[in-house]
């Protein structure tokens, strides 16, 4: 009887310790589950979206991070998709063999415009090439085909092929309410290093640089965001991920970044890329005169040397250089003001020009010998 107590109260202290580990082993389970359930949504959420990064975590569970980090993160992962590299080649036929062979020419950054394949760059990031590949955020490259360029705003457009899920246009905001100051962001491909974001803050408003082909670029945005080779045609995006530029320039002796980057205002942007789109150049207003080179000017203005037979200064009268029977050369009208603006140059007149666009009426003042006249013109298009 005894021994069968004995036996009773060995099971009974057994089965409480079995007990008890059985209790704090559901515990256990219970709280890895939660971690494991956790885990998933994490994952789940951060599987919604392209990203760039290959953890899950969700970043506002990271202490390590703080509200300002996480939302420059955000806006990386946000735009990156939007940001493409772009190499160019150039084709090259052997004498003798008659075989083509394509030479590395150089590359820069792009970004997409709108829905259908369009992508925005410099114009100096595409010239000297003929052969053109868009890489885009996945590594997938595609062909693309020069669609418009205009030189004298370092900006083009080429277009891709490209599945449209692919596709992710950048939002678009505005230049003309910047401040010095406000953070700025780029994103491009530095000495071909792909998808590099580099942050700073305007430096400065209305500054003004040459392009390529010895034309001025006015109100481009200064910043000491690093923008260094490759950065070229990139986006420059405010604190909201939108644009407000297009990396073009930097200023440094040694060609690399020294804290002075130059960025086309978008304003500009918007204004050039939809006829570079629908036209494959810029809409401008015409007066329909050829200039004299300034270097023979002895006096300020815009000589006429030469006047379109049938274009607006011609219907108005406008004159360019004649010479007489007997050889003597009698000078060109001499533009010296577009309405109020005054003109003391060929830049003056082909800025002030920019201004309007096709058939706008605009008062011109020019003198003629010593005499001054005021005409009324409606401006043609350079394009039809």
């Amino acid at each position: 009887m005894k021994f069968q107590q004995l036996l009773i109260g060995i099971f009974i202290l057994l089965g409480g310790f079995f007990l008890g580990i059985t209790i704090t082993s559901a515990t256990a389970g219970g709280s890895d589950s939660k971690k494991t359930e956790s885990a998933d949504n994490q994952a789940s959420t951060s599987d919604q979206g392209p990203s760039l990064f290959s953890q899950k975590q969700n970043m506002n569970d990271n202490p390590e991070l703080n509200a300002d980090e996480n939302a420059v993160i955000q806006l990386f992962e946000d735009a990156a998709s939007s940001v493409v590299f772009i190499t160019t080649s150039a084709l090259q036929q052997s004498y003798w063999s008659l075989d083509v062979t394509e030479i590395p020419k150089g590359s820069g950054t792009g970004f997409m415009w709108d829905d259908y394949g369009h992508i925005v760059t410099n114009f100096h990031v595409l010239e000297g090439g003929q052969k053109f590949t868009v890489t885009l955020s996945d590594q997938s490259s595609y062909d693309a085909e020069v669609v418009g360029y205009e030189p004298g705003k370092d900006l083009a457009i080429l277009k891709i092929n490209a599945p449209r899920d692919k596709i992710k246009p950048l939002p678009v905001s505005t230049s003309s309410n910047l401040k010095v100051g406000q953070f700025v962001y780029a994103i491009g491909n530095p000495f071909g290093f792909d998808q590099t974001l580099t942050t700073g803050v305007i430096s400065a408003l209305g500054r003004e640089i040459t392009a390529m082909n010895g034309r001025k670029i006015y109100d481009v945005i200064q910043t000491d965001a690093a923008i260094n080779p490759g950065n070229s045609g990139g986006p420059l995006l405010n604190s909201s991920g939108q644009l407000i530029g297009v990396n073009t320039a930097i200023y440094s002796p040694s060609g690399s970044y020294s804290g002075i980057g130059f960025s086309i205002p978008v304003n500009v942007v918007s204004k050039v890329v939809p006829d570079l789109i629908n036209y494959g150049r810029v809409k401008r207003p015409l007066m329909g005169v050829e200039l004299v080179n300034e270097r023979y000017m002895q006096q300020s203005g815009a000589m006429i040397r030469n006047v379109s037979k049938g274009g607006p200064a011609d219907r108005v009268g406008m004159k360019g250089i004649t010479k007489t029977k007997n050889g003597r050369i009698i000078v060109g009208d001499i533009i010296k003001a577009i309405n109020n603006a005054k003109i003391e140059s060929n830049d003056d007149l082909i800025e002030t020009l920019e201004l309007f666009k096709p058939k706008d009426k605009i008062t011109v003042t020019f003198l003629r010998g010593d005499e001054l006249f005021k005409v009324n013109l409606t401006l043609s298009s350079s394009v039809n």
